[in-house]
């Protein structure tokens, strides 16, 4: 009698598929950049300006009249634009824990989603930051008054208050997270630049490479940046949205004076910003041709992540409702009460409909792999986590500690044209980044690639030779 043992060996699923070699990849990823842009590319470029230019024109006509031309009133004195603020603020999330958070943990399934999703951080962070300016309702007095530069005038801004701690949170995320973009770049530029044959356009990407020339010297350098660049990334995401979330939770308002907000906060940005990049890049891989390299697996993996952060959300609001029970503050009990059965009931059931509910649909396989569903999933997050911001700012101010002092708050035409402008300004800039810039991190793709037996000896340009290119 003879016994035999059978070894299975588990090979994981590739994370670039269709045959590609390095040469391919470079050809793949260069080739929107190197091409006239598609009509439908215009269509949604030109839609993206007029859009803007709808909400800039409506900031300027009330930068003159003044915000008694918005929804805002006692006690609203927060409306939309804070609620747009906390809304793009969260989106930017998802870029830095891909680009950070992930490449330290060595996943390489990261390799083909980041150079978006860091990019959609930065132009989000960009869109966020209009809003405070802009509710000031004449931010040239904010540019005097607000900043601490030295001065006679004795005048300095509350060093005690979160709403300053915003700045320099959001304004060191936003630097950190720009050179970390920036760095990760410049070997593909390099690679781009060597492709160019325009002399305007080789010049640009000559300057922007930084003199990049696949050097071991140039790849210890720019490894050794990466990887210091990723440590001081990955404490930004914990604690650029908990300050965010401080400036609710250190008041005394019911309904925002929750220690579970910090946490909660955090949660959220991950998980409308994953939602975020989901839907950007089904776009871009269909858009682009890119289905070999952001593949379903790619994908998969990200509504995973979207349906637990979804869960942690869920679980937040519910702790919500039992602490107020459980503190015994009657004004916290109403406060929780009044988001689910008061006036603005609609839009909590929204939230929690888009939040928690619709992406539970995500527990089966056929649908985190089906590209339609994970696409609508998406959007509805997106949506979810936008009316999340309104029920946490409208529905804890409209109804304070004096009936007589109620006020139902109404969004006017100018609340939601500059909102829509919002939007158009932040595509305009992702367009132009697709247009320009590579969508995918051909050399870190080109890392985790599983090349089949003999495939590299038909590549003239391997990474191992000629790290310019890759």
């Amino acid at each position: 009698m003879s016994t035999s043992t059978e070894v299975t060996t588990f090979k994981p699923e590739a994370l670039v598929t269709g045959g590609k070699n390095y040469v391919s990849v470079n050809d793949d990823v260069s080739a929107p950049l190197e091409r006239f842009p598609a009509k439908t590319w215009w269509i949604c470029f030109i839609a993206a300006i007029l859009a803007f230019s709808l909400g800039a024109v409506l900031a300027a006509q009330m930068f003159m009249d003044g915000l008694g031309v918005l929804g805002l009133n006692q006690p609203n004195g927060w409306g939309i634009f804070i609620v747009n603020f906390v809304f793009w603020v969260g989106i930017g999330h998802a870029g830095t824990l891909i680009s950070a958070v992930l490449f330290l943990f060595r996943q390489k399934w990261r390799t083909a989603i980041n150079r978006s999703a860091e990019a959609m951080t930065i132009f989000a962070v960009m869109t966020a930051l209009l809003f405070p300016v802009i509710h000031t309702g004449r931010p040239w007095y904010a540019a005097i008054w607000l900043l601490p530069y030295p001065n006679q005038r004795h005048l300095w801004v509350n060093f005690r208050s979160p709403l300053l701690w915003d700045v320099f949170a959001v304004g060191t995320y936003f630097t950190i997270s720009l050179t970390f973009w920036f760095v990760g770049l410049i070997p593909d530029l390099a690679s781009i630049r060597d492709r160019a044959k325009n002399p305007i356009r080789k010049t640009i990407y000559t300057l922007l490479s930084l003199g990049w020339r696949g050097s071991n010297k140039n790849w210890s350098h720019y490894e050794t940046t990466y990887m210091i660049l990723a440590g001081l990334s990955t404490p930004l995401v914990l604690s650029v949205h908990s300050v965010v979330s401080f400036d609710f939770a250190t008041s005394n308002v019911p309904g925002w004076h929750t220690t579970i907000f910090p946490p909660y906060f955090v949660a959220g940005a991950i998980f409308s910003g994953f939602a975020m990049v989901v839907t950007l890049l089904v776009i871009a891989r269909e858009a682009f041709n890119l289905k070999s390299y952001i593949t379903l697996n790619h994908l998969e993996k990200m509504n995973k992540i979207i349906m637990a952060t979804g869960m942690i959300v869920g679980y937040a609001y519910s702790c919500e409702f039992f602490i107020a029970w459980y503190s015994g503050s009657p004004f916290e009990r109403f406060a929780f009460i009044n988001r689910a059965f008061g006036p603005y009931w609609w839009a909590y059931w929204i939230m929690v409909s888009c939040n928690v509910f619709i992406p539970q649909v995500f527990w089966f396989k056929k649908a985190r792999t089906s590209i339609p569903v994970m696409f609508v999933v998406s959007l509805f997050v997106n949506i979810g986590m936008w009316f999340e911001r309104f029920v946490i700012v409208v529905t804890s101010l409209h109804r304070d500690f004096l009936p007589s002092n109620w006020k139902y708050y109404v969004p006017t035409w100018y609340d939601w044209g500059i909102t829509l402008g919002s939007f158009g300004w932040f595509f305009i800039w992702f367009l132009l980044f697709c247009r320009v810039l590579p969508v995918i991190a051909m050399a870190e793709v080109k890392g985790v690639m599983n090349l089949e037996e003999g495939d590299e000896k038909h590549d003239p340009s391997p990474l191992k030779e000629v790290p310019a290119h890759g």
